[in-house]
């Protein structure tokens, strides 16, 4: 099978502006070595990463809090551009990385649908085929005629993946989406997943809960420190993971 996702000596940084050490008065006296400081401060995210996905595989990125997790999945999903290295993927991407991404507050649940569906490709008569599905799905009855900003963390998931399930995507990113909502949604959300994975889709999903990882993925990334740890079977690798935890 052929690789959609490869991280080739992926290295992240983001700079950090918030301190000038010797503050205003080194950079107006001394603006060359205030600015080498800025030019050296900064936070190290993902430190040279390599790894391969292929077609169709289900695909769990698992770390502390902070490891280089999510930016690995900003970098698949193109928000984000590596400091040095390559991400190269194949395909159309669907994501979501935030609750509310792509959502506009003072917009009606109704009303970011067919916002959120444009972003991930929708054109307007597709969306208005899907919509009443997408609705359904979401369970969220009359609250989706009221605007987002009264919506539960809860609610949000729903409505966001709602819209994923509408869509057809080669690569699916997910990131905690399934940490809220009730049990019976987030049943609901693994099954689609699943028919996704039937389908062929390639799964990139990070998750704090080990349970949900062996449900839903073949392979696991474990990343600490920024660095690769161990990359392999899910069982195998989410048993060291817990093991090193506790």
């Amino acid at each position: 099978m052929e690789n959609v996702i490869q991280f080739i000596n992926v290295v992240k940084r983001y700079p950090l502006y918030h301190h000038l050490g010797a503050g205003i008065k080194g950079l107006i006296f001394n603006p060359k070595k205030a600015w080498k400081m800025l030019k050296e401060r900064n936070y190290l995210a993902i430190d040279n990463i390599s790894f391969s996905i292929k077609k169709g595989e289900s695909v769990a990125l698992i770390g502390r809090n902070g490891a280089g997790k999510s930016t690995s999945l900003g970098l698949v999903a193109g928000v984000i551009k590596p400091t040095s290295g390559q991400v190269i993927v194949h395909g159309r991407v669907a994501s979501m990385l935030e609750l509310g991404g792509g959502f506009h507050p003072d917009l009606t649940g109704r009303e970011n649908i067919k916002l959120n569906a444009s972003l991930l490709g929708l054109r307007k008569k597709e969306i208005a085929l899907k919509l009443d599905k997408i609705i359904e799905f979401s369970e969220l009855g009359s609250f989706i005629d009221e605007p987002i900003r009264v919506y539960s963390s809860g609610m949000l998931a729903k409505l966001g993946f709602s819209v994923i399930t509408q869509i057809e995507p080669d690569i699916l990113i997910i990131d905690e989406v399934l940490a809220v909502g009730d049990i019976a949604f987030q049943n609901k959300c693994i099954n689609t997943i699943n028919d996704f994975r039937k389908k062929g889709t390639t799964i990139l999903f990070v998750s704090h809960s080990m349970e949900d990882v062996i449900r839903i993925c073949d392979k696991v990334v474990w990343i600490e420190e920024h660095k690769i740890k161990m990359i392999g079977d899910a069982g195998e690798v989410t048993t060291a993971f817990i093991k090193a935890m506790s």
